[in-house]
């Protein structure tokens, strides 16, 4: 079990068993939401990690009621949930998705696990190293890793909602 909190400990998820990957992503829109949500979430190289997490292994056990949405168009297919407390980014999700994208920088200690790729580097302002695989949009294995849990999930799809709820994965 993994907790993480908001900047200031008031929020805090927790996440039970391995993420589906951790990576990094140089799309507009991360990049976009960073600059005005104004918080430390991105990388030196202007990415955002994330770590990817199935929505029935996360549950907020503390703060539920201080967390809002963010989204950066009232059409955006994405929405940010962050802590009111201190402003802190808590997870991005995507509107169908059955995961989390949940921020590295709210990991205890840098304690995240490192990215494995990273994606829509297409977005990138600048070159990137070639540390880590650089796919250019969404990678057909980083699509597979997703498909693959979605499938032990039983094709279930819970919602931001259910992530506030308390239950057991």
């Amino acid at each position: 079990m993994t907790e993480i909190t908001c900047t200031c400990g008031t929020v805090a998820l927790s996440l039970s068993g391995q993420p589906i990957m951790a990576a990094e992503c140089h799309c507009t829109s991360c990049r976009a939401a960073a600059a005005r949500l104004g918080a430390a979430i991105t990388e030196p190289n202007g990415g955002t990690r994330f770590v990817i997490q199935r929505k029935d292994r996360a549950k907020v056990e503390r703060g539920a009621e201080l967390l809002a949405s963010f989204r950066l168009t009232p059409q955006a297919h994405t929405q940010r949930i962050v802590a009111t407390c201190c402003n802190s980014p808590m997870w991005l999700e995507f509107k169908g998705g059955h995961w989390l994208s949940v921020y590295a920088a709210r990991w205890p200690d840098s304690s995240a696990p490192a990215p494995e790729l990273r994606t829509m580097t297409r977005d990138a302002p600048a070159p990137l190293p070639d540390d880590l695989p650089n796919a250019r949009t969404h990678s057909a294995g980083s699509m597979a890793r997703l498909f693959w849990a979605w499938m032990r999930m039983g094709f279930r799809n819970p919602t931001a909602a259910d992530v506030r709820r308390t239950f057991n994965a």
